[in-house]
């Protein structure tokens, strides 16, 4: 008999769904919540309700696009966290009181790791050990994973994310939330003409708030000057800021993958669909010898397709939590 899990991700704005069979994903669905752009950033209470309105529909949505039935479903995988705490509550709960009624197993699920197994979505798959750099607006880090439960981070942010640099920057600029995506799409508009300062952070570590700020400073120096300067030069400040966060992120992942002699090389999480992060990487991977790996879009930002497949490892060694679990803000 075939084994079939639903999946669960809730660990910030978007609710989502996925119904996978045999490690083959049959659907994979995200209710996004644009009310957030109103306020410049997620709030947690208002993600929160959201997420009660749509996981009913959402986890229909997903049953129905798989062509199967909820008798069907042999386990309930869930992101645990980390995440928004009222967030999780709602995905987990639900995957609680599913797995209880269907009296079938549950499967917690790191947020995390999740994002480095959505290369197994489908091929092409890295070959174990590979190393993966993770960015969203919440974590930059470089993870050695030399299986899908042996996983070690290298080197982290030390204090804000790469996905944060890029939507507080865009604040600075007059951009709607989230401004990650629309940065990239200026950016291929402009050129890097502007120079912005690269943190001197040891080892393999990061740093974007020093970036932040030189931002900042830079951007009030040249509006006393020109009132208009951010309207006229928009392109080009994007396409600078875009070159120096992706600059910064390929520069660690090169000494990481030198340091450790791994060729096998993939990014994950929302900013690795970044335009400009993707060629870049491509490009160096080229000149080092790697073998990259880049993700679909739709597995880059919070997707359920890729606690599925997290799920399904952990299925595979029989790895179960049971109905006392709770949600962890922090994994």
């Amino acid at each position: 008999m075939p084994t079939t899990l639903l999946a669960i991700e809730s660990s910030c704005d978007d609710t989502s769904a996925s119904v996978l069979m045999d490690g083959e994903i049959l659907s994979n669905c995200v209710a996004n919540q644009d009310a957030h752009r109103l306020y410049g950033g997620v709030v947690p209470e208002v993600a929160s309700r959201a997420h009660q309105i749509n996981i009913i529909p959402v986890v229909d949505l997903a049953i129905r696009q798989a062509g199967i039935k909820k008798t069907d479903l042999d386990a309930v995988a869930f992101t645990r966290g980390p995440g928004l705490m009222g967030s999780l509550i709602v995905g987990v709960a639900f995957a609680k009181s599913l797995a209880l009624s269907l009296n079938i197993p549950l499967i917690e699920v790191n947020h995390m790791d999740a994002h480095v197994l959505a290369h197994f979505a489908e091929d092409p798959k890295p070959k174990f050990p590979f190393l993966c750099l993770t960015v969203s607006g919440g974590h930059t880090q470089i993870v050695k994973v030399s299986a899908p439960d042996r996983m070690e981070v290298l080197g982290q942010t030390l204090d804000d994310a790469a996905g944060e640099a890029f939507d507080k920057t865009g604040k600075l600029l007059g951009l709607e939330y989230p401004a990650g995506p629309i940065i990239d799409k200026l950016a291929q508009q402009g050129k890097p003409v502007y120079d912005f300062p690269e943190p001197r952070i040891p080892d393999l570590d990061f740093s974007f708030s020093g970036l932040k700020t030189s931002i900042l400073y830079f951007l009030k120096e040249k509006i006393k000057e020109d009132p208009e300067f951010i309207e006229q030069h928009l392109n080009d400040i994007c396409a600078s800021v875009q070159d120096r966060i992706v600059s910064i992120l390929l520069k660690r992942l090169r000494k990481a993958a030198r340091r450790t002699g791994i060729k096998e090389i993939a990014i994950a999480g929302g900013v690795s669909a970044n335009s400009a992060l993707r060629s870049g990487l491509s490009e160096m991977g080229r000149k080092e010898g790697w073998q990259t790996y880049i993700p679909k879009f739709e597995y880059c930002t919070d997707n359920a397709a890729m606690i599925a497949v997290a799920g399904y490892f952990k299925y595979q060694a029989g790895q179960f939590t049971d109905q006392s679990v709770q949600p962890a803000a922090r994994f």
